[in-house]
């Protein structure tokens, strides 16, 4: 599974992007595509995850009231839609496929996009 990010950018503290992920390969595999985002010198952080079967979602609790993600199967392309952005949204975002199995989980990442929000 290939995962390649786009729609980063720099926006204005109260202001929307939208980001998007084209996955490829072996995309039937995939059962949940999610965002991640890295601040620079911390860790990864949990953004929102989607389930590619029956598109239950679930967010970080900042992102919850200001973000919408979607899963668009037949262009195997996930996106995320932001909305009343923050300074301390600024990160690099990244764009997760998790393989789920009985023994075993897989995931793959994408390059990332850097999201900047000036005040």
């Amino acid at each position: 599974v290939q995962l390649v990010e786009s729609g980063g950018g720099l926006v204005q503290a109260g202001g929307s992007l939208r980001l998007s992920c084209a996955a490829s390969g072996s995309t039937f595999s995939i059962n949940i595509m999610g965002w991640y985002r890295r601040v620079s010198g911390e860790q990864r952080e949990l953004v929102a995850t989607i389930y590619t079967s029956d598109g239950r979602t679930n967010y970080a609790d900042s992102m919850q009231s200001r973000s919408t993600i979607s899963w668009d199967n037949a262009k195997n392309t996930m996106y995320l839609q932001m909305n009343s952005l923050k300074p301390e949204d600024t990160a690099v975002y990244y764009c997760n496929a998790r393989e789920l199995s009985e023994w075993s989980e897989t995931h793959y990442w994408g390059q990332g996009t850097q999201v900047t929000v000036s005040a």
